[in-house]
């Protein structure tokens, strides 16, 4: 193993011992008791009410593994749109293998695509512990042997996680659908946005640009988190192998579906070998998450969840873990917006099995980990495909099939992944560089601040955000306003970049994985609602940033600091979303270098 991997990941094992020992144990006697626990007539009876005949003899005879199918399926969702048809074909592959199944629940998915802007975006993030409680409200009836976990897109699949790591004791296979096939190319569509920010594009024209570029269903082509959890599912050996980015059209996707069926029966106590979640999933796993998405270029929201998905399984993982990680793990793939190639594109090029292969062969995941495929990660590091409509797996080549989306770990992108940890007397916050040009990875400026989004847009339009800045937009944060992410501002710093001015953005909020060319300073903690330094900002402040020292300075005095008010946060929240219902997560939400989660545990 390398040496900063290895020593990582022995961290975390050793700073969570007692809380892994002690959940560990509580899975393990959960399933036990599960074991040994019997329902009563009434109960059983009120489980097979509506059930087909088959089934009904399966779950009589007894025996035989009983499965929980979770979805987050909705036609809102492209993404998971093809997950309408799973529950059945799911069960027809479970029947074969002797199994039953029923469709446990299906969980709120919402789409940081339709909402951005808007101020139903201050619900997606609490949308992942909701999605958590909603999971465990799902598998609460107590009569499973095993799940099937449904879910493609941003808070979807982390929700699902921490809601499965919450019923540890049993075994779990995550199911995913794959992406579009490639439209309009994320360069172009980024380009028309840029235009239309500046008003040198028409709405008709920005409509169309958006419309080719999402246009059927399956997730959306760049490396966004939707993506990113698929490759980090994969890592932590949750997956068919192979299953990440195979089209949710293709005979291929089909018969990778029913081989999670396949797969999971086989992980129950009734099939070759027992594997409970709480097992599989250990700090060796987190870390292979971790590896593959520095070394990809992942999303920047992983750095909220991984933290809230290791506390589920009993491990305390941080900031400093992941940026010690992405000083020795390479960038290794190009994929928009670190490049040009959407996610067919990288998989065609080899994908996820040639990414893992590297990063073992270089020491830098670990190969000794459970997975749902059996012992050892290797598994992972071949490709599906059909022969004779059998579903098989074979080597990957040798060498890249393009160079310009995925290279060896001898000759990376770069040395070093791009995460980046700032730490400084503005507090902690996440800045990620794989997508932004070197030359811009420092900045001294005078500090425009405003208390919402809404408002930075409208001083951009009016033409009042002139020379070098550093944009501060801040009450973000979790406890704020669900930490939203803040993508519309990305398309009128990318112009004033591009017109010559030096700009950056600091806030507690977010921008997930598809931040794009400009240097961003996000996930700030302590956020401004809880009294950061960031509260205490003004115009003019001088704001230093610079990514190749991990510098993140406000150049001013901390005596005249100390001298001023805390600035208070907006209190007209927008009506018509339902955001007066999620108060009570506002209130108790952890800050965002904990995951940000408001399930507040002992």
């Amino acid at each position: 193993m390398q040496p900063t991997v290895e020593r990582i990941t022995q961290q975390i094992e050793e700073r969570s011992k007692l809380k892994r020992s002690a959940y560990v144990a509580n899975a393990l006697q959960a399933a036990e008791q599960g074991l040994n626990s019997a329902h009563g007539c009434s109960n059983l009876a009120h489980v097979m009410a509506a059930q087909s005949d088959q089934q009904r003899l399966i779950m009589r005879q007894g025996g035989a593994a009983h499965i929980a199918i979770v979805s987050s399926y909705n036609d809102m969702l492209s993404a998971h749109a093809p997950l309408k048809h799973y529950p059945d074909q799911l069960k027809s592959a479970l029947y074969r293998h002797g199994a039953s199944a029923q469709f446990a629940a299906g969980v709120p998915a919402m789409c940081d695509g339709i909402t951005q802007g808007t101020a139903g975006m201050q619900l997606s993030l609490f949308s992942r512990d909701l999605i958590a409680q909603a999971t465990a409200i799902g598998l609460s009836h107590g009569v499973f042997d095993g799940a099937l976990y449904l879910g493609v897109c941003d808070k979807i699949v982390p929700g699902l996680l921490i809601g499965a790591l919450h019923f540890g004791h049993l075994p779990a296979v995550f199911v995913p659908a794959g992406p579009m096939s490639s439209g309009l190319s994320n360069p172009e569509k980024a380009a028309v946005r840029e235009r239309y920010a500046q008003g040198q594009a028409s709405r008709d024209e920005l409509l169309e640009a958006e419309l080719a570029a999402y246009h059927e269903e399956g997730t959306c082509t760049f490396y966004g988190t939707a993506n990113s959890n698929q490759m980090l599912m994969e890592a932590m050996g949750l997956h068919v192998p192979g299953s990440a980015f195979a089209s949710p059209v293709s005979n291929l996707r089909h018969a990778l579906t029913d081989a999670a069926a396949q797969m999971l029966v086989d992980n129950t106590r009734h099939g070759s070998h027992f594997l409970p979640l709480a097992v599989q999933l250990d700090a060796k796993a987190l870390v292979n998450g971790a590896v593959a998405l520095l070394a990809s270029g992942g999303s920047t929201n992983h750095t909220l969840h991984l933290p809230a998905i290791a506390r589920a399984a009993g491990y305390e993982l941080r900031w400093e873990d992941l940026a010690q990680l992405s000083q020795v793990v390479p960038l290794l793939a190009h994929v928009y917006p670190n490049g040009v190639a959407d996610v067919n594109q990288f998989h065609a090029a080899g994908g996820v099995a040639w990414l893992f292969k590297q990063l073992l062969e270089a020491g830098l995941m670990h190969q000794d980990v459970y997975t749902a495929a059996g012992r050892g990660l290797d598994a992972y590091t071949r490709e599906p495909y059909l022969q004779d409509t059998k579903l098989q797996w074979r080597d990957v080549a040798k060498e890249s099939r393009a160079a310009s989306i995925l290279r060896p770990v001898d000759a990376p992108f770069a040395v070093h992944s791009g995460l980046h940890l700032l730490a400084g007397n503005l507090g902690r916050a996440v800045l990620k560089t794989s997508a932004v040009q070197e030359e811009f990875w420092a900045i001294s400026a005078p500090a425009r601040v405003f208390d919402c989004e809404a408002d930075a847009l409208q001083a951009y339009h009016s033409g009042t955000l002139s020379g070098d800045l550093v944009l501060v937009v801040r009450f973000q944060g979790p406890a704020a306003n669900g930490m939203p992410e803040l993508h519309k501002l990305m398309p009128i710093l990318a112009n004033l970049q591009a017109n010559g001015q030096k700009v950056a953005l600091v806030t507690d909020g977010r921008l997930s994985g598809a931040s794009g060319k400009v240097l961003a300073a996000i996930h700030l903690t302590p956020e401004a609602a809880k009294g950061g330094v960031l509260s205490r900002l003004q115009d003019g402040d001088i704001i230093e940033i610079d990514a190749k020292q991990d510098l993140f300075h406000v150049h001013v005095k901390p005596e005249e600091l100390a001298l001023r008010s805390d600035a208070q946060a907006p209190s007209n929240a927008p009506l018509g979303y339902g955001l007066q219902l999620f108060a009570a997560q506002r209130r108790w939400v952890g800050p965002a270098d904990q995951g940000a989660s408001f399930l507040v545990e002992d």
